[in-house]
C-alpha cells in the first residue's frame, strides 16, 4: 500500500483487496489499463453517516456499474460529517466529485491540531450550523468556493417542492434515495468528461489524421517541404512528425479561425472562462505583451487618464502611446536595500485620484493599471483596491496585469487575490438587496466610502502569461474578462483591437496548448500548486537550516519585502528556523500586500557575488536557469513543472557554492579578504531608487499629474529634435544647470521597467540611480553615445503645440 502510494502509481490500478486483507498482485483487469489503453484515475467522495459495512456496500454498488467502455476510473471515499468532508476536499486532490447525502453531522471526531488550521476556513466562511438539505446546500457553496471545479451532487429524501429552484449554481444533479446508483455513476463520468474535453486539442488531433493534400501556403504543413529535402531532414526528425501533420493556415476541415471563432476554438475559450471565473476568455497566440496593447487599445481613447504603476511590463508603457492615453505614473514603495520596488500602496492610488477629482479632470480618468503579483512575488488585495477606487470613481476600468499569477486562481488562499475572485464577488455584493439597504441606511458621510449601488460598474479585466506558470507553449496567453459593460459598450471596440493585434496565421499548437492547459487546470490544476507550494516552502526551509548555505545566503521574508504598516497581520516570516512554519493565511486574508509563496528570493549579497554574475554561474557551471537577480538577490520560482528532484539539486548546488566559497576565504591574503569584505558592502548598500520625477509642462496641458507621452514618443521620431547625453558623473551637474527631458524609454533590466519615458523630466535621483545599477543591458541607452533628450527647439515646438483633448462617451 505504501508503495502504491508512495510511486502514485495507485492511480494506474483498481485495487479490490478486503478490508485488512493484502494487497494481492493486480492483472490488467482490475488495472486502469485494457482496449482503451491507461484510463485516468480520480475519487468521488461521498459524505454520511456509515458504518463500515455500509461504505463497503457503497463501494461496491458503484463498482459494479464500470464498464469497460468507461474513459475514467474512480475510487469512493466515504467521510461522516461536514467538517471531515472540508478536510477531505482541501486535502485529497484526486477528489473530482461530491455527493452530499442525508444523515452526517457537523463535527469531526478527528482532534489533530494540523487540521484546526484549515477547518478556520469553516469560522471565516460563516457556515451555518444549519440541518437536514439547508447543511447540505450550505456545505456545497463552501466547497465550491474552495474548489470551484468541483461536480456536486445532492442526494436526498427531501420533498421536490422543497428543494426545487433552490440549489442555485452549486449542484450539477439531485438524486433521490431511492434511485440507482446506474444514474449517479454516469452522471460523474459525464461531469468529468466535460472538463476533459479539450474542443480544439481534439479537432487539431483528427485533423492530423485525415490524408490531406495541401495546395496552398505553408509547405512546411504535413512535413512534406522536409520529407524529401536533402538538407532540412534533421528538422523532421529533432520534433518528430505529429507537430508538422497539425500544422495548417486552414480554418476549416474542422478547426476554426482564432480571430472570428465559432467552433472548436469558440468553445475551447468559453472553458477557459469556466476554469478560471471569467465572463469571457480570449487566447492569444504573440504573448501577454500583445494581449496588455490589445486591452489598452480597446478601453482606453486619446487624451483619457490612465493611472499606472510606473514598474509595470513594459508592454503597457507602448500600449499606452498606441491607443493616445495620458498616464499619471503611480509610485510603488520602493526597496533599497534589495533594489527592487514593491507595489503600489492604496494611499497613493486615492490621493491621485482625489487630486484629479480636485482639479475637475475625474471624467477624464479611465482605468486602474496595477501588475499583480509583481516579478518579486508582492500582490495586491484586489478586492479592496477597487472597492474603494469604485467609492470615487463608479465607472473605473480595471486592468489586472497577472501575467506571472495564472496559477493563483487554482487554490482557495491565493484564488481571493485574483482579479476574476475579486471581480465576482463584489458583483454579487453590490446587485444584492442586503447591500442596498446597507447604503440607503448610510450616513452622507459614510455614503463617500461605499460604492453608488445604482451608478457602479464592474469592469476588470486581466492577462495571463499562461506559459509562464501553466502547460502552454511559449507566447500562449490569455485574456479574462469581467465586464458588466462588455456587449454594451466594450465589445466592437475590443474586437477591432483584437483584429489590429493579432496574426491572422496564429499557431494552432499555441492554441493547442492552450486549450490542454485548461484541461489540466480543472483537473488537477489544485494539486499541482499546492505541491509547488509545498516545494517553496521545502526550499525556504533547506536554505534556512543548511549550515553551510545559512552562512552566506538568506531567504528574504515577508518583513523584508513589505512594510509593516501594509502587513497588519504581523506576519514576518513563512518559514524560520526557531519558530517553525508562520500562518500563510492569516496574511492573505488581512494584508494589503502578500507575498507570492511560490518566490523564493535570495539574499546573495553576502557571496560577494552581484546578481548578474551569479546568474550566469548558476548556468554555465551548475545548469539552472533564473531570468531575476538584483545586484544582491537571486529568484527562484517554484511552478507546477517543478519536482522534488530539482530543489534537491538546487540545494546541493547552493551548499557547493558556499563551500567553494568558504575554501577561497579560508586560503586568502588579509588584502584579499578586505577586498572581500568590501565588495560584500557595496552590494548590501544598493543604490538609491528614484520616484517618478513627473512630466515635462510641455507635454502636460491641465496642470496635472498626466503627460502626453504619444506626442513625446513620436516627437523624438525626428533627429533633428534630440540631443545625446552621456550618462558619467559630469550628468549630475547638467541636470543641476539646465532641464533635460527624456526623448525615450530608459530601461535597465534589471529591474526591466522605464525609469525614464518620452517626455519625463531627467532628474538628479534618476541619474544617480543609472549611474550606480551595474547591470549590462539597458534598452534606450547606447554606451557611445549616452541617451536620447530633447532640444530646446523640440521642447518650445512641443508647448505651442499643446492643445487639451477632452473626450466625451455616449455612455457618461
Amino acid at each position: 500500500t505504501v508503495r502504491l502510494l508512495v510511486s502514485d502509481s495507485y492511480r494506474d490500478r483498481m485495487v479490490s483487496a478486503e478490508r485488512g486483507g493484502p494487497v494481492a498482485d493486480i492483472d490488467d483487469s482490475a488495472r486502469g489499463t485494457g482496449r482503451r489503453g491507461p484510463r485516468p484515475y480520480f475519487e468521488v467522495l461521498v459524505v454520511d453517516r456509515l458504518e463500515d459495512e455500509e461504505s463497503d456496500d457503497l463501494r461496491r454498488n458503484f463498482a459494479r456499474c464500470a464498464r469497460e467502455e468507461d474513459e475514467f476510473l474512480y475510487g469512493v471515499v466515504t467521510v461522516p460529517s461536514l467538517e471531515d468532508a472540508v478536510i477531505a476536499v482541501l486535502f485529497n486532490t484526486t477528489i473530482q466529485a461530491c455527493f452530499l447525502r442525508y444523515s452526517y453531522s457537523f463535527h469531526t471526531t478527528n482532534t489533530h491540531k494540523v487540521f484546526r488550521r484549515y477547518l478556520d476556513r469553516l469560522a471565516a466562511g460563516g457556515l451555518p450550523v444549519s440541518f437536514g438539505v439547508e447543511r447540505s446546500i450550505a456545505l456545497g457553496r463552501f466547497l465550491k468556493s474552495l474548489r470551484p471545479e468541483l461536480d456536486l451532487y445532492l442526494v436526498t429524501d427531501t420533498s421536490l417542492d422543497q428543494v426545487a429552484g433552490s440549489l442555485g449554481g452549486d449542484f450539477r444533479r439531485m438524486f433521490y434515495r431511492v434511485e440507482q446508483h446506474l444514474e449517479q455513476h454516469l452522471s460523474v463520468l459525464k461531469g468529468v468528461r466535460e472538463r476533459y474535453h479539450a474542443p480544439f486539442f481534439d479537432a487539431l488531433r483528427k485533423y492530423s489524421a485525415k490524408p490531406t493534400g495541401v495546395f496552398h501556403a505553408l509547405p512546411i504543413a504535413r512535413g512534406k517541404s522536409m520529407t524529401s529535402s536533402h538538407w532540412a531532414r534533421d528538422l523532421l526528425e529533432f520534433y518528430g512528425p505529429n507537430i508538422f501533420l497539425a500544422e495548417t493556415s486552414a480554418t476549416s476541415g474542422g478547426l476554426d479561425s482564432l480571430l472570428q471563432p465559432k467552433g472548436p476554438i469558440k468553445r475551447a475559450q468559453d472553458s477557459a472562462a469556466r476554469a478560471f471565473g471569467a465572463k469571457q476568455t480570449f487566447f492569444v497566440t504573440n504573448g501577454t505583451s500583445t494581449a496588455n496593447k490589445i486591452v489598452m487599445q480597446a478601453l482606453v481613447r486619446p487624451g483619457e487618464i490612465v493611472l499606472i504603476d510606473r514598474g509595470c511590463h513594459k508592454s503597457h508603457h507602448y500600449g499606452i502611446v498606441l491607443a493616445g492615453a495620458h498616464p499619471v505614473y503611480l509610485d510603488a514603495y520602493p526597496l533599497p536595500a534589495y533594489s527592487m520596488y514593491g507595489a503600489v500602496p492604496l494611499a497613493e492610488i486615492m490621493r491621485r485620484l482625489r487630486e484629479l477629482e480636485a482639479a475637475g479632470r475625474l471624467d477624464q480618468v479611465r482605468m486602474l493599471l496595477l501588475t499583480n503579483c509583481t516579478f518579486d512575488g508582492i500582490t495586491y488585495d484586489p478586492e479592496r483596491v477597487m472597492r474603494e477606487v469604485l467609492a470615487i470613481k463608479p465607472d473605473m476600468v480595471f486592468l489586472w496585469d497577472e501575467a506571472w499569477f495564472a496559477f493563483a486562481g487554482l487554490t482557495p488562499t491565493l484564488r481571493d487575490r485574483t482579479a476574476m475572485s475579486a471581480a465576482s464577488r463584489l458583483r454579487r455584493e453590490f446587485r444584492s438587496r442586503e447591500y442596498r439597504a446597507q447604503w440607503e441606511g448610510a450616513s452622507e458621510e459614510a455614503r463617500r466610502t461605499m460604492p453608488d449601488p445604482d451608478r457602479v460598474q464592474i469592469r476588470v479585466y486581466s492577462t495571463h502569461s499562461t506559459h509562464k506558470t501553466l502547460t502552454s507553449l511559449r507566447q500562449g496567453s490569455m485574456i479574462h474578462v469581467y465586464d458588466e459593460e462588455f456587449e454594451q459598450s466594450a465589445s466592437t471596440a475590443f474586437h477591432e483591437a483584437y483584429m489590429t493585434h493579432t496574426s491572422t496565421s496564429p499557431n494552432y499548437q499555441i492554441i493547442a496548448s492552450l486549450d490542454v492547459g485548461r484541461r489540466q487546470v480543472e483537473l488537477e490544476g489544485y494539486e499541482l500548486v499546492e505541491r509547488s507550494i509545498g516545494l517553496a516552502m521545502t526550499l525556504r526551509e533547506r536554505i534556512y537550516e543548511h549550515p553551510a548555505i545559512s552562512r552566506h545566503f538568506a531567504v528574504l521574508r515577508p518583513a523584508d519585502m513589505i512594510p509593516e504598516a501594509h502587513r497588519p497581520s504581523g506576519i514576518e516570516f513563512y518559514y524560520d528556523p526557531d519558530q517553525g512554519w508562520g500562518r500563510m493565511d492569516r496574511a492573505w486574508h488581512q494584508d494589503e500586500f502578500t507575498l507570492d509563496p511560490t518566490r523564493v528570493t535570495v539574499h546573495i549579497g553576502g557571496t560577494g557575488i552581484d546578481g548578474d554574475a551569479f546568474r550566469n554561474k548558476l548556468m554555465d557551471e551548475h545548469d539552472i536557469q533564473i531570468n531575476k537577480t538584483t545586484r544582491n538577490t537571486a529568484l527562484f520560482m517554484t511552478n507546477i513543472g517543478t519536482t522534488r528532484g530539482d530543489v534537491a539539486y538546487l540545494v546541493e548546488v547552493l551548499a557547493r557554492v558556499s563551500r567553494e566559497l568558504d575554501d577561497k576565504l579560508s586560503l586568502e591574503s588579509a588584502s584579499g579578504l578586505a577586498l572581500h569584505t568590501r565588495r560584500v558592502d557595496e552590494l548590501l548598500a544598493g543604490p538609491p531608487l528614484p520616484r517618478f520625477s513627473g512630466f515635462h509642462e510641455a507635454f502636460r496641458e491641465h496642470g496635472t499629474p498626466e503627460g502626453d507621452a504619444r506626442r513625446a514618443f513620436f516627437l523624438a521620431y525626428d533627429d533633428a529634435n534630440c540631443d545625446w547625453v552621456r550618462l558619467d558623473h559630469r550628468l549630475l551637474a547638467t541636470v543641476e544647470r539646465r532641464e533635460l527631458v527624456s526623448a525615450s524609454y530608459v530601461t535597465p533590466y534589471p529591474p526591466g521597467f522605464p525609469v525614464l519615458v518620452p517626455g519625463q523630466v531627467v532628474d538628479r535621483a534618476t541619474v544617480e540611480y543609472l549611474l550606480a545599477v551595474d547591470v549590462k543591458e539597458i534598452h534606450g541607452y547606447d554606451p557611445r553615445y549616452g541617451f536620447r533628450v530633447f532640444n530646446a527647439r523640440a521642447l518650445a515646438l512641443a508647448a505651442s503645440e499643446a492643445t487639451p483633448v477632452r473626450i466625451r462617451r455616449s455612455t457618461e
